[in-house]
């Protein structure tokens, strides 16, 4: 089997050589090149076709952002992001991943031996990660192809227009047999159209009806226990819609989400269909070292309807507002004397290889059984979080959803929950918000 060909990009001299060491000491990588800023790289990729790059975020002339918005247009590919641990890079680096970059490792310190082996390792776990994706995304494609090629071969009624469904019906000879007698008939020929379900024409009228809606833009603030006492914003685009938010210690639905590879664009598309009034808090758990989350957050509520912050110790749980693990800390909900359901952030050793788990936040969960829990796992590798909603399942919990392979980076996280047989709702992502929506408003 041929290596996989590796493009390294980085202004560094000495960053790329370190990097493509590290690549080179794998025997099923080959450094086919290497570029010094962005525009080297788009030109790089088109002469040397690579089956995956490493692309540092900050460089002279064209940066990683522009360079890989360029790379993605003209033949995308996997691509990791090197990034700083500055304000500016861990900014850009969430910018990246939303356009579509597969991951992000941050630079070694040159003075730490140890910090340059666990960057390397890191690296070969994201490249090994970035090409069994791939293939794997190959193999359902072709799969895709075939199962599209048997069905096309079954005749199929074309759907109806709204021209064909607006003529007057056609009249249509045909012979019939009558005691022994055959006769001409003239019957009308009628479209066939399939009428939905009440539930689904519920649902169409519900989402269409949020879609009118005028969302309006919110500045950042900073959250408060006493959601009586939050100050508004200064500024509004739109004029602020009237809702009615239930007390923290009221709540009756409250959701949990975890994601890794590929979840900051997984979570923008999610988290822009979650309506301003929703009636649920949305705990989330993304996998990402320590303050890239709190740039995640800002990111994310600059779009969503909803109020997005990472969470801090003691935040009481409120409806309308998404809490984000801190990076580096796990995260539990668990419900105060006073009846409120807060967040506790904790230091503890990392549960399958990550801090914050997705596994932990669940966990948290299954005490919690004055409220209805919703759990979310959407694209990620490995298998955090699948045991714990397993046992979510297994006590009642039924509103459990996963990403379909379709939509899905990496189909680690969703596929170990689908195995164990603990999801009852397998969706592209583009559908797990609205009938998340749904499963929540049901129970109202």
């Amino acid at each position: 089997m041929k290596p996989f060909r590796v493009l390294v990009v980085d202004d560094s001299a000495f960053m790329r050589r370190i990097f493509s060491d590290f690549i080179e000491r794998d025997p099923s990588f080959q450094v086919v090149g290497t570029a010094d800023n962005g525009r080297d790289a788009v030109e790089k990729v088109k002469a040397l076709d690579p089956d995956v790059i490493t692309l540092d975020v900050e460089m002279p002339e064209m940066n990683g952002l522009d360079a890989l918005r360029l790379i993605m247009e003209t033949g995308p590919r996997p691509v990791i992001m090197l990034s700083g641990i500055n304000e500016q890079g861990m900014r850009e680096t969430i910018l990246a991943l939303e356009a579509g970059a597969f991951d992000f490792i941050r630079k070694p310190s040159i003075s730490n031996a140890l910090d340059i082996e666990q960057v390397r390792s890191e690296l070969m776990k994201q490249l090994n990660a970035a090409m069994q994706a791939k293939q794997r995304r190959a193999l359902w494609e072709e799969e895709e192809q075939r199962r599209q090629g048997a069905d096309i071969s079954v005749p199929l009624s074309p759907k109806p227009s709204d021209k064909t469904l607006n003529k007057k019906p056609q009249m249509k000879e045909t012979r019939r047999t009558i005691g022994g007698a055959e006769e001409r008939v003239k019957l009308a020929e009628l479209p066939r159209t399939r009428v939905p379900r009440p539930e689904e024409d519920k649902l169409a009228r519900a989402e269409a009806s949020d879609a009118s809606k005028p969302r309006r833009k919110k500045v950042d603030r900073k959250p408060v226990a006493d959601s009586s006492s939050a100050a508004l914003p200064e500024h509004e685009i739109h004029p602020p819609r009237e809702v009615k938010l239930q007390p923290s210690n009221e709540l009756t639905d409250l959701v949990a989400v975890g994601c890794s590879t590929g979840g900051p664009r997984a979570l923008k598309a999610f988290l822009e269909q979650i309506p301003g009034d929703f009636c649920a808090p949305i705990v989330i758990v993304q996998h990402m070292p320590p303050n890239f989350t709190k740039s995640l957050a800002q990111r994310l509520n600059s779009f969503s309807p909803l109020e997005v912050m990472e969470a801090e110790q003691g935040m009481v749980l409120e409806p309308g507002k998404a809490y984000i693990a801190p990076g580096g800390s796990h995260m539990r909900v668990f419900r105060s004397e006073s009846g409120a359901f807060q967040i506790r952030v904790s230091q503890d050793e990392t549960r399958n290889g990550h801090r914050p788990s997705v596994d932990v936040l669940f966990e948290s969960l299954l005490p919690l059984t004055m409220v209805k829990r919703h759990a979310v796992l959407m694209t990620g590798m490995g298998s955090d979080g699948a045991r714990m909603m397993k046992k979510l399942y297994d006590t009642g919990v039924n509103s459990t959803f996963a990403e379909s392979e379709q939509t899905c980076v990496v189909y680690g996280m969703p596929r170990s929950a689908v195995e164990l047989g603990c999801v009852n709702h397998v969706l592209p992502l583009h559908d797990i918000a609205p009938r998340l929506v749904r499963a929540v408003n049901n129970g109202k």
